[in-house]
């Protein structure tokens, strides 16, 4: 097939995939496997994003068990969704009845961040491969645990930056490495600010929830919630719990590890700086606004959003690059490339810049030049969803790593970790990437790992 035959058989399958429809000459058909070779997976974690990963391992494989610690926000939810209930599903609040299944080969996870690591070394353990939502990780350490894991199993592991699984960042990616902007000088990654909430009243736990162990291994704190209900997530607005976990140091980053964990990914996968010890010199917080007061890096107040709501950290890279990580810009959500050749912005909806506009360089990508990007394997399908999960069935069966490894996303997350240190602190940080450590700053090396627990630890492989 000709590039530019190509390059229209390939916007032809976007187009199919936006109406629900596959491309038919682009999908591996999974389903035509007999049944004793069909690949099995259960899911740990069906609140909103758990359960479109739910219905996308539906799709290429079979689905025979999903597991979460509420009734009401997870699983009833789930078992409504006549794709992910087959009349067969097993349901379960305790993720160890998947884990004791020998006929589980895959393990989903879509857990608050806080359980990601812990469940999945388990699972690794177990013998199962695992598929994980971003960010994968809690802390700089857990990478380091999860790379042990996976080095000693040899299991599969799919990180689910589906962004790595969309062309139109292959094709922003492909400008970048080929030089079409020149020589890159600067990169912004605009990931949004967090949010801020008045005081937080204490609340009854649900009946459906057990608050102790959606703790994990997080220092116990009080259920706080109001009564409102978000429907669009189905639990309280403004909780501790569910989906509003994300903005409490306890169980997540804030922005830096949501929408960081996607555009500095893409940012440092075009820079080709996302491999073992690469990644910034240093980390300057120019601008580091909080929703409420820090001391030493620490919220004062627990009954309010605390992760970051204004921020700007520049990071000098390697070749000169200066890559800025913020939650403002004139750009817009998405990463912002500037070479001495032109300019480039690309999100999940476009690619802004007049260099993608230029049909000659469209049309000097290969098929190679794609599968390169997904390290020598096809892409399966024009839904990126799909197709990142049909990677992983690809690599489980075929051997090699998935577009969005444990190894690569480790080294982008913990960017992201650090960034959000430095803000947290306030200060410049220098970071030794090699050693995973910052230099010179005792206190701030204390944020790089973290107390489990009780009851609560993180296998150390």
């Amino acid at each position: 097939m000709s590039s530019q035959s190509r390059r229209r058989f390939l916007k032809s399958g976007i187009a199919l995939a936006a109406t629900g429809i596959a491309a038919p000459s682009l999908v591996r058909h999974l389903h035509a496997e007999s049944v004793n070779d069909r690949i099995q997976a259960a899911f740990v974690g069906t609140g909103p994003m758990g359960r479109g990963d739910c219905r996308n391992f539906a799709d290429v494989c079979d689905l025979v068990a999903i597991c979460d610690l509420d009734e009401a926000y997870g699983l009833a939810s789930a078992m409504k969704d006549r794709k992910i209930n087959n009349g067969k599903l097993e349901t379960c609040s305790d993720y160890r009845r998947i884990l004791d299944r020998k006929d589980v080969d895959i393990v989903g996870i879509a857990t608050p961040d806080h359980w990601h690591i812990k469940i999945a070394i388990e699972a690794l353990l177990a013998g199962k491969h695992v598929f994980c939502e971003k960010p994968l990780t809690l802390t700089v350490e857990e990478g380091r645990l999860v790379r042990d894991a996976v080095k000693k199993t040899g299991k599969v592991f799919q990180v689910g930056t589906m962004q790595r699984s969309m062309k139109v960042f292959h094709d922003a990616v492909l400008i970048v490495r080929k030089g079409h902007l020149g020589k890159i000088k600067r990169v912004v990654c605009h990931i949004d600010g967090g949010l801020s909430c008045p005081t937080i009243p204490k609340a009854a736990v649900p009946s459906t929830l057990d608050w102790n162990i959606w703790q994990g291994q997080a220092p116990e704190a009080e259920y706080v919630a109001t009564t409102e209900i978000l429907e669009r997530f189905g639990c309280p607005l403004n909780t501790r719990g569910h989906h509003e976990f994300r903005w409490f140091f306890d169980y997540a980053g804030g922005k830096f590890t949501d929408w960081g964990a996607h555009h500095v990914d893409i940012a440092l996968w075009a820079l080709q700086q996302d491999g073992p010890g690469q990644g910034p010199a240093k980390l300057n917080p120019v601008i580091a606004e909080h929703p409420v007061p820090m001391k030493d890096g620490h919220p004062l107040v627990q009954d309010q959003y605390q992760t970051a709501t204004k921020f700007q950290v520049d990071c000098p890279m390697p070749n000169d690059v200066m890559l800025e990580i913020v939650s403002h810009s004139p750009h817009g959500l998405g990463v912002f490339f500037e070479g001495t050749e032109g300019k480039l912005h690309v999100n999940r909806q476009r690619i802004k810049g007049n260099v993608y506009e230029n049909e000659k360089v469209q049309d000097s990508f290969t098929e190679d030049d794609y599968r390169g990007l997904y390290k020598g394997k096809p892409i399966e399908s024009a839904n990126e969803m799909i197709a990142h999960k049909k990677n992983m069935l690809t690599c489980i069966r075929e051997g090699g790593l998935p577009v969005s490894d444990v190894y690569s996303h480790v080294q982008e997350i913990n960017f992201c970790h650090i960034a959000c240190i430095a803000t947290r602190l306030g200060r410049e940080l220098t970071w030794d990437a090699k050693n995973e450590k910052f230099v010179g700053d005792d206190h701030a090396n204390t944020f790089l790992a973290r107390k489990q627990r009780k009851g609560f630890e993180i296998p150390n492989v």
